[in-house]
Order: structure tokens, then sequence, then C-alpha cells
């Protein structure tokens, strides 16, 4: 085996795993009924490509031999497994049919005609992961690792949480829904509405790690942003009546909208103000505020007030109706704000409001916003709070402060790209 060989099988391996990892994980989570299990096994089929792709080269079909691997590793446990009769027939399968088949049914939601029919092995698992056995947190970080792919470094950064807790949550997770042997199944009717607030939050966390990379070297994962806009439209249709998939839909697209303006020529990220507005996405702005229309009808009908994710959606539909930045109705951002504060209070959301005052009447007003919240503790370790406190300061004259802000924002970022922007912002001051 030479180097080149392994180089390419190496390459090979990332490319179809980073593809491929979410349908091979819940194809055997169909068939083992058990995550837990199902990400060992699919674990154990990365192993074995790691091992004979550099000798025996690169199969044809990567992602049917990753497949095919991880389903011989599932039938191999179940025929080792002591209980295996009780097993096949609480879960109703086929040996020997699994064991023919080479790729798991998938049926995309979309083209479904009916709603109560779904077949989607991806909805499945977050469904699964969402149960209501678990507390919030648990199924937001189970989900976050499963359907998401995110280290637990990644999803503590996303919750605003120490590392080892969230390490704590998944594993407790998983070893309850393994003992509860909670049904593989997308639910109905009243037990789907009572779960479908957690799904929502997870696909949010999903979508924003896929926005904005919480670390690496890239400042987008856009694979993963679409898939969480992927299982939103899929939500969509489940859920065609609540206005919170509607809501979190549009936001997710009208902030999607915006991608192919948000890094320039080299992979730098370009923030809001400087993103050049023609290269938004006009098909996804129009499917966003379609879906912000919906959400708000049917609020309305309803006789309910908008919710977190439409508020927010709300908010991206302010900056996708102005032509430039300076026609941007920060006034109205700031009212929007005040509603979402009400109804998810959280310093993010109040950092984010101090951002639209400053915006809508200057940045003297919104100083003192910013300095009240240097005391939370879920925004510690937040980069963005020192970040935009040193954007006021600018604004304000104030620039030896704010190259210090900039720079203690820069050594709380773990995302290349964006500690590289907060530091060449330090070193203009």
């Amino acid at each position: 085996m030479d180097d080149g060989a392994a180089a390419h099988a190496a390459e090979a391996i990332e490319a179809v795993w980073r593809n491929e990892r979410l349908r091979i994980l819940a194809g055997i989570a169909r068939l083992v009924r058990d995550v837990g299990l199902a990400e060992e096994l699919a674990q154990d089929a990365l192993i074995a490509a790691l091992e004979h792709w550099p000798r025996e080269g690169v199969p044809d079909n990567p992602g049917a031999w990753l497949m095919t691997t991880a389903k011989h590793r599932a039938l191999d446990r179940l025929r080792r497994d002591a209980n295996l009769a009780r097993k096949l027939e609480a879960i109703g399968l086929d040996l020997e049919a699994q064991q023919a088949r080479v790729v798991p049914d998938f049926v995309d939601a979309l083209d479904a005609k009916r709603a109560d029919e779904i077949g989607d092995d991806l909805l499945r698992l977050i469904f699964t992961a969402c149960h209501p056995l678990l507390a919030l947190d648990a199924r937001l970080a189970l989900t976050l690792k499963l359907l998401g792919g995110l280290s637990t470094a990644e999803i503590a950064r996303a919750f605003l949480a120490a590392e080892p807790t969230i390490a704590q949550r998944i594993v407790r997770a998983k070893r309850t829904l393994a003992e509860a042997r909670v049904p593989y199944e997308v639910p109905r009717g009243a037990e789907l509405r009572a779960r479908l607030a957690s799904v929502l939050e997870v696909i949010y966390l999903i979508f924003n790690e896929g926005y904005t990379a919480t670390a690496g070297d890239d400042w987008m994962r856009p694979a993963l942003a679409e898939q969480a806009l992927r299982l939103g439209r899929v939500l969509a249709e489940v859920a065609g009546d609540a206005a919170e998939v509607h809501g979190l839909l549009a936001l997710m697209e009208l902030q999607a909208s915006r991608s192919a303006a948000r890094t320039d020529a080299q992979g730098r990220p370009v923030l809001l103000p400087g993103q050049d507005r023609g290269r938004w996405d006009g098909t996804a702005i129009a499917r966003g505020l379609a879906a912000l229309a919906r959400a708000e009808a049917l609020a309305a009908a309803q006789g309910e007030p908008l919710g977190p994710y439409a508020l927010q959606a709300a908010i991206a539909a302010c900056h996708a109706r102005a032509a430039t930045a300076a026609q941007t109705d920060w006034p109205r951002i700031v009212a929007l704000y005040d509603a979402l504060a009400q109804a998810t209070p959280s310093p993010v959301i109040e950092l984010n409001r101090a951002v639209a005052v400053s915006m809508a009447f200057g940045p003297a007003a919104a100083l003192p916003l910013v300095d009240a919240l240097a005391g939370e503790p879920a925004l510690k370790n937040y980069q963005w709070l020192p970040s935009v406190r040193a954007d006021l300061l600018v604004k304000l004259g104030r620039r030896e402060e704010a190259r210090a802000e900039f720079e203690r924002a820069a050594a709380m970022a773990r995302n290349q790209r964006e500690r590289e922007l907060l530091l060449e912002r330090a070193r203009a001051l």
C-alpha cells in the first residue's frame, strides 16, 4: 500500500462518512431499535473502512459498502444476543429479509401524499431522540450528537454548558432509551404535538451549527444547515397546522438565503452590514416569507401570539425586505426583540436586542445594555459579547478599549475564521 493510495482512501472515507453517516445511523437504528447501539455499529463500519479501503481500494459504491457492513455487524450482534427471539418478535422484523437488504427504505415526506404514513428514517430518529421520557436538555444533546454529528464539545458550545455535563447527558439518554425500549417511530396525533417543541428546538440548534460553525476552519457547515432545512420542511408537512413549525422553517429559509454572501472568495466571514445583497437567494427569501405568512395566519386564526421562531423569522424578514443595509427598519426590529425577550427571556436575545438598539438609536443607548450583561454566567465564554461591545466602543471613538475587546473576543473564539476576523478588526485599530 503506497502513500498515495492511503491518502486517496482517507479522503474518500472522510467524504462518504460526512455524506452518508446519517443515513447509515438511521437505517441501523431502524434495525436494532437502539440509537446508542446503532451509533456504535455505524462507527464499527467506519473502522472497517479505515482498515480495508487503503489495502483493497475504495469500493464503487462506498455508501452502500458502509451500510452493508454496518448491517452485517448489527445482524451478528443480534445473533449473539441471548434474547434474539424476543427482540425480533418485539420489533416485528424478519432477520433474513433484513440481511438481504443493502439500503434501507427512505421516503421523502415532501413527496408523500399522506402525512400519517411517513417512512423517513431520519424523522423517526429525531423523534426517538426527542422522546418525552428524556429531560429536555438530554433530548437536545442526544439529537445533536446523533443527527447533527456534532462533537460533545460543539454541543456544549451550543448549549453554553460545560463539556462533561453534556457528555453525561448523552450517555444517560442512550441508556434510558435502551432500557425503556422506546419505539423507533414517528408519533401521531396528540403525542406528535407534545413532542414537537423539543424537536423544533433541536432542528434550530442543528441549523445554527451549520449556519455559523462553533469550531473548525470553516465559517459555515452547509450540509448541516441543509439537513436542518430538510427536516424543517418535512415537519411542515407533518404538522401543517402548527404555527411555530412554519415559523422555524421561515427563519431557516431567510437566514440560509444569505449563505452565498456570508463569505468572500477566500472563505473569510462577511458580516451582515457588508454583504452584497445581490448574492442573497431570492427563491429562498420567497419561501421564507411565504412560510412566515403561513405562521402569522395560523397564529391569528388560533388566537395566539407569534412564537419565538416566528418572531425571529420576522426579524430576518426585516433584513430580507431591505434593499440596502441603510434601509433596514431597525425600530421594528427592536420592537420584535422586545416581544421575543418576553416570550423567551435569554441573555443572548438581550445582547442581540442591544445591537438593534445601537442601530436604531445610537451606540450610546446600547452600551449600558451590553455592560449590564457582563456578569451573565451563560455569556462568560461567549465571544460575541466582547465583540459587540468593541463595535460600540469603536463608534464612540474609544479605540484602545475596542481593540482590547476584539482581542478578548478572539481569544474566546474556537472557529478559526471567526478568530481571524476578530483579530483583523483588532489590528485595524
